[in-house]
């Protein structure tokens, strides 16, 4: 029901190529909003960015599902190895436009920004990807393969 996209520079940069392309973007106008829409969510050393993905495919699973999970944007976190949790947080020009008080959307973009004690716990392995909502508590370990490319991320 729920996919994370794990984001860098490289990811983002397909993104806004892909919107300029879609919407038919030709202006320098045009092509400096799409990068300031894209820019901040971007992550920088330290921080791992992400887009959440809701995914209902039916108008009965988003009428049931939408209103149970307001607030899954602040519900994400990363648990370390020792146990320690890194939550999600949400820029908030954004956030303001996605949940409403009675129904969430099904996009949400997230960051988490680890202290350099916390990259080296994550580079141990044993990363998992959690959702604390009440009415969706969720966990899944990180491939190794996963935990390898974000801590590349994290540290450069």
């Amino acid at each position: 029901m729920m996919t994370v996209m794990f984001e860098n520079r490289e990811t983002m940069q397909a993104q806004i190529q892909e919107m300029l392309r879609v919407e038919k973007v030709l202006t320098d106008e045009g092509v400096l909003e799409e990068l300031k829409a894209y820019n901040p969510l971007i992550p920088e050393k330290g921080q791992l960015s992400a887009t959440l993905f809701l995914e209902l495919t039916t108008d009965a699973q988003v009428r049931e599902w939408l209103p149970k999970l307001v607030g899954i944007e602040r519900a994400i976190a990363i648990k370390l190895p020792n146990g320690e949790i890194v939550n999600a947080i949400v820029d908030e020009g954004h956030a303001e436009q996605l949940t409403r008080e009675n129904v969430t959307a099904a996009v949400h973009y997230i960051r988490f920004e680890f202290t350099p004690a916390q990259i080296e716990e994550f580079a141990k392995g044993d990363v998992q990807l959690v959702s604390v909502l009440p009415n969706y508590i969720e966990a899944t370990e990180l491939a190794e393969y996963t935990v390898s490319e974000l801590l590349t991320d994290l540290r450069d």
